[in-house]
């Protein structure tokens, strides 16, 4: 059998040379070579094979269809970021700061998978087995039957899950598998692509689901080639401040389930739990309403959350600044200009500070209609009344654009006992409805009308 030969592939122009090149010598683009194994031109087993059988070419609405089995991980949580549980064959990618709670929350899960019935198995890469073990007994975990393997070479992983065949499997991490048909280190950009290939494979021929542990980087993003998210069928992140007791997972892409749900978790000394009511985490216990605060109702997937907003405006100097937590900076300085053009309010010789409390990000512009009757209360120096929520984009005309699915945000905010509510026209209920009970709804339709509303208040 012909020795394979390792080649260094351009991952602009698809040119090969011998040898690593700063530049590649075929379109002359930097740093784009990549290590790869060339091709043997003898019979040998084809690295690349198909995930797959060969099948006929059909028609889409002949094929059979059915709704993929889901496992439920025993954490809710979990299983909400999940799309309902783990599924067959499938492969997740989980990626967080250090320290963080990814190998905490991984070793919970599967914890319960095996006392389910479910055969498991853990491979670490960073840890020996006896430290699992040891973070096994501080979580509580004394009896666990989870089989453990402190390996980290990819062919030894790939004929152990041929040979115990577990229902679900975690690598931790797979910046530390290493491919022995590749000389470059392990966490390369060449390691990481050809071992997840390999492990990706291996999910789909033998119905394994496979969980990835990823590294980050200072960026918060995952370490590694941008093809390992394209790989897997779905991307989970891991958030949260280190000094807090909170963490949030969110998915980013998830082929078995909605993108863009989170999970809210609480560091305990048992490790992690489902907190069930994220609104609370994310208002803040003020015994009398005070100024520069309002509440939102924002959408995280499908689930309704109530995040509080909060505003400080404060004499600035020639150059006065704009600085947002948790929202976009761009847009505050767009609804400060739409702030003082339609509604007379001026803050541009004024620091302007806004906070979304608890460490939460909002990217919707259903925050809008908030952040701006934050401001207006912090630079007036008066409260909002107790019990007050809004929500709503805001255009650059002064108009006040409807949220999607009000009616949940409204039922959600009715729920925890808020008693009025300034939304846009378009999400008014149309008639009464015994969910908003204790609850008065101003609809409006322009900014300047939602500012002489509260003033009236």
């Amino acid at each position: 059998m012909a020795k394979e030969k390792t080649t260094y592939a351009c991952n602009e122009c698809g040119g090969t040379s011998p040898k690593w090149l700063g530049k590649c010598p075929h379109c002359g683009a930097w740093n784009t070579l990549v290590e790869s194994i060339a091709e043997s031109t003898a019979p040998a087993k084809n690295r690349f094979a198909s995930l797959a059988k060969t099948a006929e070419v059909a028609v889409l609405s002949d094929i059979d269809a059915t709704d993929v089995q889901r496992t439920p991980t025993g954490h809710d949580e979990l299983d909400r970021v999940l799309g309902g549980g783990i599924v067959e064959g499938g492969v997740v990618l989980i990626g967080g700061d250090p320290g963080i709670g990814k190998s905490t929350l991984l070793l919970q899960a599967l914890d319960s998978l095996q006392r389910a019935g479910l055969k498991t198995l853990y491979v670490t890469g960073e840890e020996s087995g006896a430290q699992v073990a040891l973070r096994s007994r501080r979580l509580g975990l004394d009896h666990s039957q989870v089989s453990v393997l402190a390996e980290i070479q990819l062919e030894k992983m790939l004929a152990t899950l041929e040979a115990t065949r577990p229902a679900i499997a975690v690598i931790d991490s797979i910046q530390t598998v290493y491919s022995e048909q590749l000389t470059s280190a392990p966490g390369s950009v060449a390691q990481v692509r050809e071992c997840a290939a390999h492990l990706t494979r291996a999910a789909k021929a033998s119905g394994t689901a496979i969980v990835l542990v990823g590294h980050v980087t200072k960026e918060g993003a995952l370490a590694g080639p941008r093809v390992l998210e394209h790989m897997v069928d779905t991307v989970l992140y891991f958030e949260g401040d280190t000094h807090s007791s909170f963490r949030l997972i969110r998915a980013i892409k998830n082929r078995f389930g909605a993108v863009n749900e989170i999970g809210v978790f609480a560091m305990t000394e048992r490790g992690l739990k489902g907190v069930s009511n994220p609104s609370a985490i994310f208002l803040s216990q003020h015994s009398e309403p005070v100024p520069g605060s309002c509440v939102m109702v924002t959408l995280e997937g499908t689930r309704p959350m109530l995040v509080e907003i909060q505003a400080l405006v404060d004499s600035g100097g020639p150059s006065p600044r704009r600085l947002s937590v948790g929202l976009d900076r761009d847009r505050l300085a767009m609804l400060l200009a739409v702030l003082h053009r339609h509604a007379g309010v001026a803050c541009m010789d004024q620091d302007v500070f806004v906070n979304a409390v608890g460490g939460v990000r909002i990217s919707e512009p259903a925050a809008d209609l908030a952040v701006m009757l934050a401001i207006t209360s912090s630079l007036r120096g008066k409260a909002l009344p107790k019990g007050f929520i809004a929500f709503g984009e805001v255009g650059l005309a002064g108009e006040v654009r409807p949220a999607p699915r009000g009616q949940e945000r409204l039922k959600e905010a009715a729920k925890l006992g808020f008693s009025v509510a300034v939304v846009p026209k378009a999400n008014a209920p149309k008639k009464n409805d015994k969910a908003f009970e204790g609850l008065t709804i101003h609809p409006v339709e322009r900014i300047e009308e939602a500012m002489n509303l509260v003033r009236g208040l």
